[in-house]
């Protein structure tokens, strides 16, 4: 994710920390200092939403430990502003699997409250404060109380929260995974409109929550029809053999003259016949003015290239498109360039597929740009 900054790793998993996630410290920190708190209160907000945080990333590890338990790696854990954020690189379809996974986090968060809570009964008695003094409480007892909320919160019964994905997981044992998945989703937007409506006669901070769970919902129903769609297709079904490379050293004028050519939007680079990077249409254009069609291609092309095996799973190559924001990824077969993957290509085959099952999945394709160098 842009803008991030890794704070550590964990059983190969790195932690990272988005930029904007500072802006919010700044906020609480300016916010609490202009209502005239002193110095050591603003320290001890920070304090708190550090620890807050904390408790996310170990929500967060409950999900990649218990996914790596089956097998699934978590690329990495990102915290934001809003939460944080564990991108495995798929979520098991086996429903008892997925049951494990998605139950894993807010068990963390119960582990957390009872640990808080076996301390306060140690120290103050059984007893908890009422809400009123909750909010003005010792440390550990906001902190209990915020880890409760997690775990209600996330527990609510729609995508993208964890109780999405177990109410999913639950259905999934009786039909089947894009049934289970349709009917969550449904539920799920279901509760946003819900949650919407109220928002607008109370809490203005429903109608946020409302939306991000109805774009969520479908956005899973979303990929759930598209896996059950490219079941059984591999990537060399829908890949585009016939497309132009150029040459790091090839000038820009020159490819500018072979985008005008064809229909190709993004090239291979090649040097001594390996694939070295990839130039995008938007990089070429940002490159132009900059360094006239005498520059080389050398100068904007993007040196990452993410590819895709011919044999693999067009599922799980078009997964990784997604999360990486791309267009075009390039295809290999033993080793050696064999074409390309484009979202215009999988448009046109899931066009043909549609007319000829007489089948339209309810998909939404964006053109995402390349990063540029």
């Amino acid at each position: 994710m842009r803008w991030s900054f890794s704070l550590f790793t964990f059983r190969r998993i790195s932690v990272r920390v988005h930029a904007t996630f500072f802006l919010l410290l700044l906020w609480i920190g300016f916010s609490e200092a202009a209502a005239g708190a002193p110095p050591l209160q603003v320290l001890q907000s920070l304090g708190f939403i550090l620890a807050l945080f904390a408790c996310v990333v170990l929500h967060e590890f409950g999900h990649a430990l218990t996914a790596a338990h089956y097998g699934i790696a978590t690329r990495d854990i990102t915290l934001l502003p809003i939460g944080g954020v564990a991108r495995l690189e798929r979520m098991p379809e086996e429903p008892k699997r997925e049951l494990a996974v998605a139950v894993a986090g807010p068990a963390v968060n119960l582990l957390i409250a009872a640990v808080l809570y076996g301390i306060l009964f140690l120290t103050t008695g059984p007893e908890l404060p009422s809400a009123p003094a909750i909010m003005r409480g010792e440390f550990p007892v906001r902190l209990l109380t915020v880890n409760v909320a997690l775990v209600v919160f996330n527990m609510l019964p729609a995508f993208p929260m964890d109780g999405g994905r177990i109410l999913r997981a639950l259905l999934a044992l009786r039909i089947s995974y894009a049934q289970a998945t349709s009917t969550a989703a449904t539920i799920g937007q279901g509760l946003a409109l819900a949650l919407g409506f109220l928002g607008f006669f109370g809490n203005p901070f429903l109608i946020l929550i409302a939306v991000f769970v109805w774009i969520g919902a479908g956005q899973e129903a979303n990929m759930a029809q598209m896996r059950a769609f490219f079941s059984g297709t591999v990537v060399r079904e829908v890949t585009v053999t016939e497309f132009h490379t150029v040459n790091s050293g090839d000038t820009l004028g020159n490819v500018t003259r072979l985008l005008l050519s064809s229909s190709q939007k993004d090239f291979p680079v090649i040097e001594n016949g390996e694939l070295v990077g990839m130039l995008s249409r938007e990089a070429l254009a940002k490159a132009l003015p900059e360094h006239g069609e005498r520059g080389s291609v050398q100068t904007a092309m993007h040196r990452e290239v993410h590819t895709a095996d011919a044999g693999e799973t067009l599922i799980n190559a078009f997964t990784r498109m997604q999360e990486s924001g791309l267009r075009t990824m390039a295809v290999t077969q033993r080793g050696e360039l064999y074409g390309l993957l484009t979202t215009e290509n999988l448009g046109e085959y899931i066009a043909i597929r549609s007319a000829m099952s007489s089948r339209t999945p309810r998909i939404v394709w964006e053109t995402p740009q390349l990063p540029q160098s």
